[in-house]
């Protein structure tokens, strides 16, 4: 990202803070990364969201027509761009983010651990993108929480973050009782299926 590129954005976040903007209209949840190449693991969280009724929003100024409950996703670096990951931060709120989901892989996978520190209250969801970086992920100290799921857990992210909204959202909280009940009817079938059935002792 170039230097234009990063104060471009860091100027855009700051705008859309001090715009005072209804939550209504602003994304619900922040999906961030360190980098692309952790997008197929983090997908999974925006899959998540969007089997319980989130979209994706990519301006303020054009928000689903049809539902309010929206996420935004942008890559920011702990340690290649460190203004941008603090001004995403300390706007987060502001800007009318109810949470944060950040990933990052590595052994120095510092991005959702200082986010969590820059951004708080705000609730920030942890996914380490791999096993080397599980330790750097949940390592913050006391008094600067951070909720973390396991290494390319993302979908299990997205799944959290739509519970924390669902505590204060009926419509939320709804469609994750109908998603739960649907996983469990799912898994009622598939037993019943091989019960019935029988194990096929020939199938590796």
């Amino acid at each position: 990202m170039s230097e234009t590129a990063k104060q471009t954005l860091r100027e855009r976040l700051e705008a859309e803070a001090d715009a005072d903007i209804d939550p209504v209209v602003t994304p619900d949840v922040g999906i961030v990364m360190g980098s692309s190449s952790d997008l197929p693991v983090m997908r999974a969280a925006h899959r998540a969201l969007e089997e319980v009724g989130f979209f994706e929003q990519s301006t303020i100024d054009d928000p689903p027509a049809e539902d309010r409950h929206t996420y935004e996703t942008f890559i920011i670096s702990a340690h290649r761009t460190p203004e941008l990951m603090m001004t995403y931060g300390k706007t987060a709120a502001r800007r009318g983010l109810s949470l944060i989901i950040a990933g990052a892989g590595g052994k120095s996978a510092d991005l959702p651990t200082m986010l969590a520190s820059v951004a708080f209250p705000l609730p920030v969801i942890g996914v380490p993108v791999d096993e080397a970086a599980v330790q750097s992920v949940i390592g913050n100290p006391t008094g600067a929480p951070i909720v973390a799921v396991d290494a390319g857990k993302a979908y299990n992210a997205g799944l959290a973050a739509a519970q924390i909204i669902g505590g204060a959202d009926p419509e939320i909280h709804q469609r994750l009782s109908e998603f739960h009940a649907a996983q469990a009817a799912t898994v009622a079938a598939e037993s019943m299926q091989l019960h019935e059935e029988g194990v096929d002792l020939s199938e590796p």
